[in-house]
């Protein structure tokens, strides 16, 4: 399998998943203090949406790659 044939076939999956989920989330620690013998954390959970048009585009352009594949031309 040649790069442009895996480079197309994750495109379409990480598209699909995008579709199918829509959006992630992620838990970023955000603040810390030290008082002494206490400590003090702020952990901030954060959600990213996945719009639906970058999902239909990967899977679009995901298509094209392994349907055509790079193909170099030499004059």
């Amino acid at each position: 399998m040649n790069m442009a044939r895996i480079f197309a076939v994750i495109l379409i999956i990480g598209g699909v998943i995008g579709l199918t989920y829509g959006s992630f989330s992620y838990t970023k620690e955000t603040h810390t203090a030290d008082l002494g013998s206490i400590e003090l954390s702020m952990k901030d959970r954060r959600t990213v949406n996945v719009p639906i048009w970058a999902g239909v585009a990967a899977i679009a352009i995901g298509s094209a790659f392994l349907l055509y594949g790079w193909r170099s031309r030499e004059i």
